[in-house]
């Protein structure tokens, strides 16, 4: 009788349930956290590994029960914590967790690997009364292992597929299983990783909230690298709300990760306070629409010319503007050095015995195992090995500084300035690189559908730790438009 009636509160309610729903439902008592758990795991079993196997989680975490258990005790005799108590939600594979789960950041070269202490992104969420449910599967190596592997493939998960479009749709990458099992409401929501694209990509291919923060307001400890000048995790989430309260429980300074000392201004901030229906009134708002909306097909150029017409009708100004480094000839050069650097230092800290402890040792495993581990190859990780690893190249130091100068001053600094905006707006993740070689945060909307049913979002980008105005932005052209629907499977 008790299966009968989760059965059908999971068909009737659990889809696209948002965390306050969530809360509401557990402080009444009409469901627990370990019921809530056990609905989410059917639905993994319903829609991840049967159904359409959209093949976003990798693992899923064997304490995850019992830690619900002990969050609905606390719930109980002391109250809740905050929003996110006793609430699951999913963590992407490069992010360390010392439990029972691996960390491998969809390499066959650390299928066996457990993190010996949490990182803090997991740390924050135990804090916050988070239950991680799981990990996600993700493209291999945070995609920076070899030209031309799908977006959201591993060597140790395979394929991940888009739920609006299993097979037929890109998923984005790399964090595309975060975006692929939020998007089919296999937890409330999830963390991802971005160094350039890796949220805002999935987000907008799989109709979601996406949150890629200033570099600095999440620490990176324990998050298996590529730049430590790029890094960084992030929200994503069905709902602004929902990721700015995973956004809140996630900032935070770090002794240990000295960037995020910068933050001084958000160590305690609550983001939720910048949820304004208003703020697009009177907002100026730039439209990078020269050279990035090219990118786009001629469905889902008009799908962004309707929500650039939203942004007008819900009061904001809007101006084409032209980002003066644009036409650069950007590399990955600053990636293709800095990966090697800090990918030694995060393997040589392994557990003893780890079958890996630098990154000759990995290309040198997916060589003899190459048959699993390379099929698509690896020439960006040979690429990287051939580097020094010390970081003193002239040739890495030129393009750091080139590339900063032309993010910031010469990029999304010069344009806001030039243009007294409050934001400027990208399609999907078009345009991600140059916000993201200045470390500046964006955050991608769901703004609607091509004909044939694909996702496509709309991406508010800022200066540095200017998260609150771009949740003022974001979450007043959520609600002015509500376009994010679930996937319909056939």
């Amino acid at each position: 009788m008790e299966n009968t009636r989760l059965d059908n509160l999971k068909n009737e309610w659990l889809i696209e349930a948002t965390i306050d729903d969530i809360q509401t439902k557990l402080d009444s008592g009409e469901i627990t956290s370990k019921q809530l758990v056990m609905m989410y795991l059917g639905r993994i079993a319903e829609v991840d590994r049967s159904g359409p196997v959209i093949n976003s989680v990798i693992e899923i975490n064997p304490e995850a029960l019992h830690i619900a258990a002990a969050l609905d005790a606390e719930r109980k005799h002391h109250g809740r914590r905050g929003p996110l108590h006793g609430v699951p939600v999913l963590i992407k594979d490069n992010i360390d967790t010392n439990d029972k789960m691996h960390t491998s950041a969809g390499s066959l070269a650390l299928e066996n690997s457990f993190a010996a202490e949490d990182s803090f992104v997991a740390a924050q969420l135990r804090s916050a009364g988070a239950i991680i449910l799981g990990k996600t599967n993700m493209t291999e190596w945070a995609n920076f292992m070899t030209e031309g592997m799908p977006n959201g493939y591993s060597s140790r998960g395979g394929q991940v597929l888009n739920p609006y479009g299993p097979g037929k749709f890109d998923t984005g990458g790399s964090s595309a299983g975060s975006g692929a099992a939020i998007a089919a409401n296999l937890a409330a929501a999830a963390v991802g990783t971005e160094t350039s694209g890796s949220i805002l990509s999935p987000a907008s291919q799989n109709s979601l909230v996406g949150i890629k923060p200033t570099v600095g307001l999440i620490s990176r400890r324990g998050i298996i690298p590529i730049s430590h000048t790029q890094d960084t995790a992030g929200p994503m989430a069905r709902t602004v709300k929902d990721a700015v309260y995973l956004l809140t429980a996630l900032a935070g300074m770090d002794t240990q990760d000295p960037i995020t000392l910068t933050n001084t201004d958000h160590n305690e901030t609550d983001f939720t306070d910048f949820l304004d229906h208003e703020a697009l009134k009177g907002a100026r708002i730039g439209i990078a629409r020269e050279i990035y909306f090219d990118y786009l097909t001629e469905s889902k150029l008009q799908v962004m010319s309707k929500a650039v017409g939203k942004l007008e009708e819900l009061g904001a100004e809007v101006f084409d503007v032209v980002i003066p480094s644009e036409k650069e000839d950007w590399s990955y050069d600053v990636l293709t050095y800095e990966f090697k650097a800090g990918l030694n230092v995060y393997l040589n800290q392994l557990r003893p015995g780890a079958a890996v402890q630098s990154l000759k040792d990995v290309v040198e495993f997916n060589k003899k195992n190459s048959e699993k581990a390379l099929k698509y190859g690896q020439s960006i990780l040979e690429e990287s090995e051939e580097t020094s690893g010390t970081l003193t190249e002239a040739g890495y130091i030129e393009v750091l500084e080139k590339d900063h100068y032309l993010s910031t001053e010469k990029g999304i600094d010069f344009t806001l300035s030039e243009n007294r905006l409050d934001a400027i707006v990208f399609p999907n993740n078009f345009g991600a690189a140059i916000p993201a070689k200045a470390g500046y945060p964006s955050i991608t909307v769901p703004a609607g559908y091509t004909e044939k049913g694909e996702p496509v979002g709309l991406t508010f980008t800022g200066t540095a730790f200017s998260e609150p105005q771009l949740i003022k932005l974001a979450y007043s052209f959520e609600q002015g438009t509500k376009f994010r629907k679930p996937p319909v499977y056939e």
